[in-house]
């Protein structure tokens, strides 16, 4: 890399892209002190606002909270985020110590915007904050459309198996990624695909060691060069009072006798559903911390929120009975509870990031996907990688699906057998996901070649 250099990073809309962005970038200028970092962040009507007062955070890292909008197309974004580019170059140019434009880092959902990196004659990068498997199936799917003639919509709602080769097994139809189940979603999400294909490198939250059959697969042919940069997580410990009563609760707990419940940002239930989980939860008996969120009112696009009141939604008595071994909580500062001691196992929407996490710490996952490609990363964990045990591989969100006791008990006791296969696997991945990002590690040699190049 020669002299001072400005990567603008364009997320998509939602924590998830955001947090992860945040890592990455924190990561870049901690290895090299000519960089300089400009995240330009779409905002919905119920997002916070970010900046930059995170003691940890280094000065190199700008956050420009672009106009909040209703229109979440982020084609229509294409303006604001012209114009907020311009200003820092403009900015950049009248002070010859201000770095030069080197790039746009964008997000998977964002391919759009390397039409605007182009204007300012500029490479683009992407910055895919899902699974290398997922990457994969994305480019086979495309090709499949593009260069065979296949309509890919022939595979969804069909008991059929797709051979694909970011995987080692047969991949159902059943646990394809929600958006590649609707035709016009579909053709969005793999025109994406495509456009990856103009960039000069995919940066990807995984490492090496975990997805080394789907690397190796994607790592050749018209793909540009991908960098598996991971794991990258925001470790940092929540400073919300409500935490601070969960985890004292935790602290009173044997180690490993906990399991833990939580379905991400925007993971809620039914009542029938909730009815089901407390069945299991109370007839297996076994310690457990579950994070219970409320639905948004149907039809309305909001998060799920924290109940008033959970004995209405609960079984009659079931907080009583079960207020020895178990407690039942909203929000979750998932970071911390997943560190804890006493946590032996975690019932999980098998969020990407979440999934991260949960190895980190050396916790084996149950899963119980939700929506997007949740349920392709429920495959991988389990079939492919043997790192989780199955509740439920192909639930859907929106489905009208009830997920029995006994399949819940059933996947509760396998992850949380203290001596299994399963949590001696995820040990031994948390120990290469730590290394992977040490100097020489896998993933810290990766960055390196990808700043080389910037």
């Amino acid at each position: 890399m020669k002299g001072p250099a400005e990567l603008v990073f364009i997320p998509a809309a939602g924590i998830g892209h955001v947090v992860s962005t945040i890592e990455i970038a924190k990561l870049l200028v901690s290895r090299d002190d000519h960089l300089f970092i400009t995240l330009l962040i779409m905002k919905r009507p119920f997002d916070k606002l970010f900046t930059n007062k995170d003691s940890s955070m280094s000065p190199r890292i700008n956050f420009v909270n672009l106009p909040e909008t209703t229109d979440l197309f982020v084609e229509n974004q294409k303006t604001q985020v012209k114009d907020a580019v311009a200003k820092l170059v403009e900015s950049n140019q009248s002070d010859s110590s201000k770095p030069r434009l080197a790039g746009f880092v964008v997000d998977m959902f964002c391919t759009t915007m390397i039409d605007v990196a182009n204007e300012f004659g500029v490479p683009s990068y992407v910055f895919f904050t899902s699974s290398a498997a997922c990457l994969g199936l994305l480019f086979h799917l495309q090709t499949l459309r593009d260069e065979h003639g296949k309509d890919v919509a022939e595979f969804m709602h069909s008991d059929s198996e797709l051979v694909v080769p970011s995987f080692v097994n047969p991949l159902p139809a059943s646990v394809l990624p929600g958006r590649l189940l609707e035709k016009e979603s579909a053709e969005s999400f793999l025109n994406h695909a495509k456009r990856f294909r103009e960039t000069k490198g995919i940066l990807v939250n995984t490492l090496w060691e975990l997805e080394s059959h789907t690397l190796h697969s994607i790592s050749h042919g018209k793909n540009p060069p991908v960098y598996p940069v991971g794991p990258l997580l925001n470790l940092k410990s929540s400073d919300d009072d409500k935490g601070w009563d969960i985890l004292s609760w935790l602290d009173d707990q044997q180690p490993l006798s906990v399991v833990f419940l939580c379905f991400g940002s925007r993971g809620s239930f039914g009542e029938a559903q909730v009815k089901e989980i407390a069945c299991a939860l109370e007839h297996i008996g076994l310690r457990f911390l579950w994070s219970l969120r409320q639905p948004p009112p149907k039809g309305k696009m909001a998060m799920p929120s924290d109940y008033a009141d959970l004995s209405g939604v609960l079984p009659e008595g079931f907080l009583d009975r079960t207020a020895k071994i178990g407690k039942v909580i909203g929000w979750a500062p998932q970071v911390d509870i997943l560190a804890h001691s006493s946590i032996g196992g975690f019932v999980s929407h098998c969020g990407w990031n979440s999934t991260l996490e949960s190895m980190w710490y050396g916790v084996p996952v149950a899963t119980w996907p939700m929506y997007a490609e949740q349920q392709t990363n429920a495959f991988q964990l389990v079939k492919e990688l043997g790192l989780a045990v199955e509740i439920k591989m192909d639930y859907r969100k929106d489905s009208e699906v009830v997920v029995s006791a006994q399949d819940i008990e059933r996947g509760i006791r396998q992850v949380m057998e203290h001596d299994g296969v399963i949590r001696k696997r995820v040990k031994e991945m948390s120990e290469k996901g730590k290394k992977s990002l040490m100097n020489g590690g896998s993933s810290y040699s990766s960055l390196g070649h990808f700043i080389d190049q910037i």
